[in-house]
Protein backbone atom coordinates (compact mmCIF):
# COMPACT_ATOMS: atom_id res chain seq x y z
CA UNK A 1 0.00 0.00 0.00
CA UNK A 2 1.39 3.88 -1.02
CA UNK A 3 1.56 6.24 1.92
CA UNK A 4 -1.76 8.49 2.12
CA UNK A 5 -2.33 11.52 -0.33
CA UNK A 6 -4.54 13.95 1.14
CA UNK A 7 -6.55 16.41 -0.64
CA UNK A 8 -8.33 19.33 0.10
CA UNK A 9 -10.91 19.99 -3.21
CA UNK A 10 -12.28 23.11 -4.55
CA UNK A 11 -13.94 24.14 -7.88
CA UNK A 12 -13.91 27.83 -9.38
CA UNK A 13 -16.72 28.09 -12.05
CA UNK A 14 -17.34 24.43 -12.07
CA UNK A 15 -13.43 23.81 -13.09
CA UNK A 16 -11.78 21.59 -10.61
CA UNK A 17 -9.13 22.59 -7.98
CA UNK A 18 -7.55 19.21 -5.88
CA UNK A 19 -4.80 20.42 -3.62
CA UNK A 20 -2.23 17.96 -1.95
CA UNK A 21 -1.94 18.41 1.96
CA UNK A 22 -0.44 15.44 2.72
CA UNK A 23 1.40 12.23 1.27
CA UNK A 24 3.84 13.78 -1.19
CA UNK A 25 7.54 13.83 -1.14
CA UNK A 26 9.79 16.45 -0.41
CA UNK A 27 10.46 18.27 -4.04
CA UNK A 28 14.10 19.44 -4.68
CA UNK A 29 15.30 22.06 -6.52
CA UNK A 30 16.67 25.79 -6.18
CA UNK A 31 13.86 27.38 -8.31
CA UNK A 32 10.15 26.81 -8.80
CA UNK A 33 10.95 25.71 -12.52
CA UNK A 34 13.59 23.06 -11.17
CA UNK A 35 10.96 21.87 -8.73
CA UNK A 36 8.50 22.01 -11.69
CA UNK A 37 11.35 19.81 -13.68
CA UNK A 38 12.00 17.13 -10.99
CA UNK A 39 8.23 15.89 -10.45
CA UNK A 40 7.95 15.58 -14.14
CA UNK A 41 10.31 14.02 -14.59
CA UNK A 42 10.74 11.64 -11.29
CA UNK A 43 7.35 12.09 -9.40
CA UNK A 44 4.66 11.73 -12.64
CA UNK A 45 3.44 8.32 -11.36
CA UNK A 46 1.76 10.55 -8.68
CA UNK A 47 0.57 13.28 -10.67
CA UNK A 48 -1.41 10.07 -12.56
CA UNK A 49 -2.34 8.63 -9.51
CA UNK A 50 -4.45 12.05 -8.31
CA UNK A 51 -5.58 13.57 -11.77
CA UNK A 52 -6.53 10.24 -13.59
CA UNK A 53 -9.70 7.29 -13.35
CA UNK A 54 -10.19 5.60 -10.66
CA UNK A 55 -9.80 9.22 -8.30
CA UNK A 56 -10.10 11.61 -11.27
CA UNK A 57 -11.23 12.07 -14.78
CA UNK A 58 -9.70 13.68 -17.87
CA UNK A 59 -10.91 17.34 -17.17
CA UNK A 60 -9.20 16.57 -13.51
CA UNK A 61 -6.71 19.80 -12.07
CA UNK A 62 -4.63 19.68 -9.28
CA UNK A 63 -2.15 22.19 -7.41
CA UNK A 64 0.85 20.80 -5.35
CA UNK A 65 2.38 23.15 -2.85
CA UNK A 66 6.35 23.47 -2.66
CA UNK A 67 9.10 25.58 -0.60
CA UNK A 68 9.13 28.91 -2.05
CA UNK A 69 12.35 30.48 -3.25
CA UNK A 70 10.92 33.75 -3.68
CA UNK A 71 11.67 36.49 -0.80
CA UNK A 72 8.53 37.63 0.22
CA UNK A 73 5.65 34.40 -1.05
CA UNK A 74 3.54 33.10 1.27
CA UNK A 75 3.41 30.53 -0.84
CA UNK A 76 4.39 28.21 -3.78
CA UNK A 77 2.45 25.87 -6.14
CA UNK A 78 3.24 23.54 -8.96
CA UNK A 79 -0.40 22.75 -11.07
CA UNK A 80 -0.90 19.14 -12.80
CA UNK A 81 -3.58 18.28 -15.34
CA UNK A 82 -3.94 15.56 -17.56
CA UNK A 83 -1.06 15.63 -19.67
CA UNK A 84 1.13 16.88 -17.22
CA UNK A 85 2.54 20.47 -15.53
CA UNK A 86 0.99 23.70 -16.39
CA UNK A 87 3.37 27.37 -15.54
CA UNK A 88 -0.05 29.16 -14.72
CA UNK A 89 -3.64 28.36 -13.16
CA UNK A 90 -5.93 31.87 -12.56
CA UNK A 91 -8.74 29.14 -11.03
CA UNK A 92 -6.28 27.62 -8.82
CA UNK A 93 -5.03 30.83 -7.65
CA UNK A 94 -8.57 32.11 -7.38
CA UNK A 95 -9.07 28.88 -4.96
CA UNK A 96 -5.41 29.09 -3.39
CA UNK A 97 -6.32 32.89 -1.97
CA UNK A 98 -9.32 31.29 -0.10
CA UNK A 99 -7.79 28.12 0.61
CA UNK A 100 -4.87 30.15 2.30
CA UNK A 101 -6.99 32.21 4.66
CA UNK A 102 -8.98 29.50 5.74
CA UNK A 103 -6.25 27.48 6.54
CA UNK A 104 -4.70 30.24 8.30
CA UNK A 105 -1.34 30.44 5.87
CA UNK A 106 -1.61 34.38 6.34
CA UNK A 107 -2.71 36.14 8.76
CA UNK A 108 -6.45 37.23 7.97
CA UNK A 109 -7.16 40.89 7.78
CA UNK A 110 -10.58 42.47 7.04
CA UNK A 111 -12.12 43.72 4.48
CA UNK A 112 -9.59 42.24 2.28
CA UNK A 113 -5.99 40.07 2.86
CA UNK A 114 -3.10 39.61 0.23
CA UNK A 115 -1.64 36.72 -0.62
CA UNK A 116 1.07 36.48 -2.57
CA UNK A 117 1.86 33.07 -4.76
CA UNK A 118 4.68 32.02 -6.28
CA UNK A 119 3.34 30.09 -9.29
CA UNK A 120 6.07 28.94 -12.05
CA UNK A 121 5.56 31.33 -14.25
CA UNK A 122 5.82 34.21 -11.43
CA UNK A 123 4.56 35.55 -7.85
CA UNK A 124 0.72 36.43 -8.18
CA UNK A 125 -1.07 38.63 -5.32
CA UNK A 126 -4.64 37.59 -4.69
CA UNK A 127 -6.37 39.68 -2.97
CA UNK A 128 -9.09 37.89 -0.66
CA UNK A 129 -12.57 39.30 0.57
CA UNK A 130 -12.90 38.71 4.02
CA UNK A 131 -15.82 39.56 6.35
CA UNK A 132 -17.00 37.98 9.45
CA UNK A 133 -13.82 35.70 9.31
CA UNK A 134 -15.00 33.81 5.99
CA UNK A 135 -12.90 34.32 3.19
CA UNK A 136 -15.14 34.78 -0.28
CA UNK A 137 -14.40 35.98 -3.60
CA UNK A 138 -10.90 36.63 -4.64
CA UNK A 139 -9.09 38.80 -7.21
CA UNK A 140 -5.27 38.47 -8.68
CA UNK A 141 -2.95 40.31 -10.70
CA UNK A 142 -1.30 38.44 -13.12
CA UNK A 143 2.34 38.42 -14.53
CA UNK A 144 2.81 40.62 -17.48
CA UNK A 145 0.78 39.53 -20.11
CA UNK A 146 1.24 40.39 -23.47
CA UNK A 147 0.01 39.74 -26.91
CA UNK A 148 2.72 37.49 -29.08
CA UNK A 149 1.01 37.30 -32.15
CA UNK A 150 -2.22 38.85 -34.19
CA UNK A 151 -4.04 37.38 -37.05
CA UNK A 152 -1.40 34.89 -37.99
CA UNK A 153 -2.14 32.35 -40.47
CA UNK A 154 -2.13 28.04 -39.67
CA UNK A 155 -2.88 25.40 -41.56
CA UNK A 156 -5.02 22.82 -39.77
CA UNK A 157 -6.36 19.22 -40.47
CA UNK A 158 -9.65 19.50 -41.68
CA UNK A 159 -10.55 23.12 -41.53
CA UNK A 160 -7.39 24.48 -43.35
CA UNK A 161 -5.93 27.92 -43.08
CA UNK A 162 -7.23 29.72 -39.74
CA UNK A 163 -6.54 33.10 -38.65
CA UNK A 164 -5.02 33.39 -34.77
CA UNK A 165 -4.24 35.30 -32.47
CA UNK A 166 -1.68 33.89 -29.36
CA UNK A 167 -1.41 35.82 -26.25
CA UNK A 168 0.26 34.89 -23.24
CA UNK A 169 -1.17 35.32 -19.81
CA UNK A 170 1.19 32.82 -17.54
CA UNK A 171 0.85 30.19 -20.27
CA UNK A 172 0.45 30.68 -24.07
CA UNK A 173 -2.92 30.34 -25.73
CA UNK A 174 -4.19 30.63 -29.14
CA UNK A 175 -7.18 32.83 -29.33
CA UNK A 176 -9.71 31.98 -32.44
CA UNK A 177 -13.28 32.85 -32.88
CA UNK A 178 -15.38 29.80 -32.83
CA UNK A 179 -17.15 30.93 -36.14
CA UNK A 180 -14.55 30.39 -38.24
CA UNK A 181 -15.41 26.70 -38.15
CA UNK A 182 -19.32 27.47 -38.48
CA UNK A 183 -19.48 27.12 -34.21
CA UNK A 184 -21.21 29.31 -31.34
CA UNK A 185 -19.48 28.39 -28.05
CA UNK A 186 -22.72 29.07 -26.54
CA UNK A 187 -24.97 26.52 -28.81
CA UNK A 188 -22.63 24.08 -30.32
CA UNK A 189 -21.86 20.65 -29.09
CA UNK A 190 -18.99 20.43 -26.56
CA UNK A 191 -17.22 17.65 -28.38
CA UNK A 192 -17.60 20.14 -31.84
CA UNK A 193 -15.83 22.95 -30.18
CA UNK A 194 -13.37 20.21 -28.58
CA UNK A 195 -12.33 18.98 -31.45
CA UNK A 196 -11.24 22.30 -33.34
CA UNK A 197 -9.41 24.08 -30.51
CA UNK A 198 -7.50 21.01 -30.91
CA UNK A 199 -6.64 21.07 -34.48
CA UNK A 200 -5.67 24.65 -33.72
CA UNK A 201 -3.08 23.72 -30.84
CA UNK A 202 -1.78 20.74 -33.23
CA UNK A 203 -1.09 23.48 -35.98
CA UNK A 204 0.18 26.25 -33.85
CA UNK A 205 2.85 23.53 -31.67
CA UNK A 206 3.67 22.50 -35.32
CA UNK A 207 4.17 26.62 -37.20
CA UNK A 208 4.85 28.50 -34.81
CA UNK A 209 7.98 28.52 -32.36
CA UNK A 210 7.24 30.74 -29.39
CA UNK A 211 9.78 32.29 -26.94
CA UNK A 212 9.52 33.96 -24.01
CA UNK A 213 12.13 36.49 -22.72
CA UNK A 214 12.08 35.08 -18.87
CA UNK A 215 12.71 31.78 -19.21
CA UNK A 216 12.59 29.16 -21.84
CA UNK A 217 10.21 26.85 -19.81
CA UNK A 218 7.61 28.92 -20.34
CA UNK A 219 8.03 28.91 -23.96
CA UNK A 220 5.31 26.49 -25.00
CA UNK A 221 1.57 26.71 -26.10
CA UNK A 222 -0.95 25.63 -23.20
CA UNK A 223 -3.90 25.27 -25.28
CA UNK A 224 -6.40 27.04 -27.19
CA UNK A 225 -9.37 29.45 -26.80
CA UNK A 226 -12.73 29.59 -28.78
CA UNK A 227 -14.33 33.09 -28.35
CA UNK A 228 -17.80 34.49 -29.32
CA UNK A 229 -16.30 36.93 -31.25
CA UNK A 230 -16.98 39.77 -29.14
CA UNK A 231 -14.20 41.60 -28.57
CA UNK A 232 -15.27 44.58 -30.03
CA UNK A 233 -18.67 44.88 -27.38
CA UNK A 234 -16.74 46.01 -24.26
CA UNK A 235 -20.72 46.43 -23.12
CA UNK A 236 -21.40 42.68 -22.69
CA UNK A 237 -20.50 39.70 -21.04
CA UNK A 238 -18.09 37.53 -23.98
CA UNK A 239 -18.25 33.80 -24.07
CA UNK A 240 -15.36 31.31 -24.38
CA UNK A 241 -14.07 27.70 -23.94
CA UNK A 242 -10.95 26.84 -23.24
CA UNK A 243 -9.17 23.63 -24.48
CA UNK A 244 -5.83 23.05 -22.72
CA UNK A 245 -3.30 19.90 -22.20
CA UNK A 246 -4.79 16.78 -23.68
CA UNK A 247 -8.08 18.07 -25.16
CA UNK A 248 -9.10 19.09 -21.57
CA UNK A 249 -11.83 21.52 -21.33
CA UNK A 250 -12.02 24.02 -18.56
CA UNK A 251 -15.15 24.52 -16.72
CA UNK A 252 -14.04 28.04 -15.58
CA UNK A 253 -13.67 31.49 -17.90
CA UNK A 254 -9.60 30.07 -17.53
CA UNK A 255 -7.64 33.14 -15.43
CA UNK A 256 -4.64 32.60 -17.49
CA UNK A 257 -6.95 32.63 -20.47
CA UNK A 258 -8.88 36.00 -19.45
CA UNK A 259 -4.82 37.57 -18.80
CA UNK A 260 -3.89 36.85 -22.56
CA UNK A 261 -7.70 37.58 -23.97
CA UNK A 262 -7.54 41.03 -22.13
CA UNK A 263 -3.55 41.46 -22.76
CA UNK A 264 -4.50 41.55 -26.92
CA UNK A 265 -7.86 42.89 -26.53
CA UNK A 266 -5.72 46.41 -24.68
CA UNK A 267 -2.69 45.80 -28.15
CA UNK A 268 -5.27 46.22 -30.43
CA UNK A 269 -6.81 49.19 -28.69
CA UNK A 270 -10.12 47.76 -27.27
CA UNK A 271 -10.06 48.20 -23.82
CA UNK A 272 -7.99 51.22 -22.05
CA UNK A 273 -6.45 50.37 -18.63
CA UNK A 274 -9.08 49.69 -15.82
CA UNK A 275 -11.66 49.54 -18.27
CA UNK A 276 -13.53 45.86 -17.14
CA UNK A 277 -14.61 43.29 -18.88
CA UNK A 278 -17.13 40.01 -18.06
CA UNK A 279 -15.85 36.93 -19.38
CA UNK A 280 -18.00 33.55 -19.52
CA UNK A 281 -17.41 29.90 -19.61
CA UNK A 282 -19.57 26.86 -20.53
CA UNK A 283 -20.86 26.57 -17.43
CA UNK A 284 -22.42 30.06 -17.11
CA UNK A 285 -19.77 31.05 -14.70
CA UNK A 286 -18.07 34.30 -14.69
CA UNK A 287 -14.87 36.04 -14.50
CA UNK A 288 -14.33 40.05 -14.74
CA UNK A 289 -10.78 40.79 -16.10
CA UNK A 290 -9.31 44.34 -16.45
CA UNK A 291 -5.65 45.44 -17.85
CA UNK A 292 -4.25 47.60 -14.51
CA UNK A 293 -0.78 49.07 -15.82
CA UNK A 294 1.74 48.30 -18.65
CA UNK A 295 4.67 47.32 -18.68
CA UNK A 296 7.04 45.27 -20.73
CA UNK A 297 8.39 41.86 -21.15
CA UNK A 298 11.56 41.76 -23.50
CA UNK A 299 10.57 43.10 -26.61
CA UNK A 300 6.63 42.72 -26.00
CA UNK A 301 4.67 45.48 -24.33
CA UNK A 302 2.61 44.14 -21.94
CA UNK A 303 0.17 44.90 -19.24
CA UNK A 304 -0.66 43.24 -15.82
CA UNK A 305 -4.10 41.82 -15.24
CA UNK A 306 -6.79 41.56 -12.58
CA UNK A 307 -9.10 38.40 -12.82
CA UNK A 308 -11.46 38.30 -9.88
CA UNK A 309 -13.90 35.51 -9.38
CA UNK A 310 -15.19 33.04 -6.89
CA UNK A 311 -13.98 29.47 -5.50
CA UNK A 312 -16.17 26.92 -3.16
CA UNK A 313 -14.98 23.68 -1.58
CA UNK A 314 -16.57 20.64 -2.51
CA UNK A 315 -14.54 17.89 -0.20
CA UNK A 316 -11.85 16.52 1.35
CA UNK A 317 -10.02 13.01 -0.02
CA UNK A 318 -7.70 10.27 0.97
CA UNK A 319 -6.00 8.62 -1.16
CA UNK A 320 -3.75 5.02 -1.39
CA UNK A 321 -2.62 2.51 -4.15
CA UNK A 322 -2.76 -1.22 -3.29
CA UNK A 323 0.65 -3.36 -4.46
CA UNK A 324 -0.33 -5.11 -7.36
CA UNK A 325 -3.17 -2.87 -8.75
CA UNK A 326 -1.87 -1.37 -11.77
CA UNK A 327 -5.26 -0.23 -13.17
CA UNK A 328 -5.41 1.79 -10.18
CA UNK A 329 -2.01 3.70 -10.93
CA UNK A 330 -4.29 6.15 -12.88
CA UNK A 331 -5.63 5.55 -16.49
CA UNK A 332 -7.41 7.73 -19.31
CA UNK A 333 -10.43 6.28 -21.65
CA UNK A 334 -10.18 9.32 -23.90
Amino acid sequence: MTAALRTVDMHTGGEPVRIVTEGYPEIPGETILEKRRHVRDNLDHLRRLLMLEPRGHADMYGVIPVAPDLPGADMAVLFMHNEGYSTMCGHAVIALGRYAVDRGLVESVEPETSVVIQCPCGPVTAHVEVAGGKAGRVRFESVPAFGFARELMVVTVDYGPVDVDIGYGGAFYAVVPADQFGLDVRTSRTRDLVDAATRVSDAVKQQVALNHPDDDDLAFLYGTILTDGQDMFTDRPTANICVFADAQVDRSPTGSGVTARIALQHRRGLIELGQERTFESVTGAQFTGKAVRETEVGDFKAVTVEVAGQAHYTGTSTFTLEDGDEIGAGFRLR
